[in-house]
């Protein structure tokens, strides 16, 4: 009986044993794994970061570029050097000349902008522009950082 006992206290023994080093063994490679995917994780972090970087910096760029030419653009409109005009073509004619009435000016107007509707005109085409370009490079880091994943 006694043998038996002991048998199976050997037994247990070597089932408790096996089952805390089976235990043992699979946290160790779990935790290699979730290492190994934090790396894989922070080296695609690292170059999404250089990605944004990059984008933002040509973003602030391209935005100092438009602002300068905005600026020149602006002074050029105030000197008269830029002057904006705006031709239309009116199927009937409003004018009391009857030389113009009949069609001498094939049916052209035109009128030229003052300066501040010039200004603001362009203006708020510019600002299409930059939220364009904003809206561009944002799409273009979403589908870097979506195809990254």
């Amino acid at each position: 009986m006694r043998d038996l006992l002991s048998g199976v206290i050997v037994l247990l023994l070597t089932f408790g044993g096996g089952y805390w080093y089976g235990g043992y063994v699979e946290k160790e490679a779990q935790q290699a794994e979730v290492d190994r995917l934090n790396a894989e994780a922070r080296f695609k972090e690292e170059a999404l970061g250089n990605a944004l970087t990059a984008t933002t910096n040509a973003l602030r760029k391209s935005n100092e570029k438009a602002k300068l030419a905005t600026q020149q653009r602006n002074a050029d409109i105030d000197s008269g050097a830029l002057r904006l005009r705006l031709k239309t073509t009116c199927p009937v004619s409003t004018a009391t000349d009857p030389a113009v009435a009949a069609g001498d000016s094939g049916g052209e107007a035109s009128a030229e902008l003052d300066r501040e509707t010039a200004k603001a005109l362009i203006a708020l085409t510019e600002e299409g522009d930059r939220a364009i370009e904003k809206l561009n490079a944002c799409i273009t880091l979403y589908n870097n950082a979506r195809n990254s994943q």
